[in-house]
């Protein structure tokens, strides 16, 4: 597929994707599910270099929510390693794209290992503008509004917060994703029809995408057909179509 056919002025301005089938992917090939997320590295690759060269400004991708951590322990500690490694090998390629790195979650649960890795790469990109790149890691949207209920709690029980002024906006300052606008498009791989847990005050008014495409298999094509679909859609935000023509 041709960038040519994407209409580049109506674009998603914040794309997040549900990863998922490294597992089956991995299956299917007669290997261990390690080999599926090695593989599932090439296409977070690919993706975050295409939207890069497209100008979508922010990307956010679902790379190890909360209930993960219930998953094999012998799997948990594979996917760190992956994670630092990745970070490691890409922090060029961030850089020669001039992407800042972000992300959101639970962070502290993350090994210490991954977590200097992470914060020493997102310092290092904090000043690159092109594109956002946000990696939800130890990341669960339930907990993320549990927290934010309980800070705003407290800042009205010491008089910080009147409880007439709580409204979307001040909920959205006290979420993890405070400095990220919306998501307008939302993809999932693998043929489920799932959120997860992922994004759900964010996700609102986003158009969802799902795909049977298995995560190692999802290329730039699959992300071009994805966009494509997105900006066939009329997005009404509750009015009529008549409004917003």
């Amino acid at each position: 597929m041709n960038l040519d056919t994407l209409d580049k002025t109506n674009l998603p301005r914040h794309l997040a994707i549900i990863m998922d089938g490294n597992g089956r992917w991995a299956k299917q090939q007669g290997f261990l599910r390690a080999f599926g997320h090695e593989n599932g590295t090439k296409s977070v690759k690919e993706t975050i270099e295409s939207c890069a060269k497209l100008g979508i400004e922010y990307l956010t991708l679902y790379a190890f929510s909360t209930e993960n951590w219930n998953r094999p322990k012998l799997e948990i500690e594979t996917l760190m390693k992956i994670l630092i490694n990745s970070l490691k090998k890409e922090l060029g390629t961030l850089q020669k794209n001039d992407i800042k790195l972000n992300a959101i979650g639970n962070l502290e649960k993350l090994p210490q290992s991954a977590q200097k890795e992470l914060l020493d790469v997102i310092d290092k990109t904090k000043n690159n503008t092109r594109l956002t790149l946000t990696l939800a890691l130890s990341y669960g949207s339930r907990e993320e509004l549990v927290n934010a209920v309980r800070i705003i709690s407290n800042k009205v029980k010491n008089n910080i917060i009147s409880i007439d002024a709580i409204d979307d906006s001040i909920i959205n300052e006290h979420l993890y994703t405070q400095n990220l606008p919306d998501v307008d498009l939302l993809i999932r791989t693998s043929g489920e029809h799932r959120i997860s847990n992922f994004l759900l005050w964010q996700i609102a008014y986003a158009e969802l995408y799902f795909t049977n495409v298995l995560w190692p298999d999802f290329k730039e094509k699959d992300l071009y057909e994805a966009i494509i679909s997105y900006q066939k859609r009329e997005r009404r935000f509750g009015k009529t179509s008549e409004q917003i023509k």
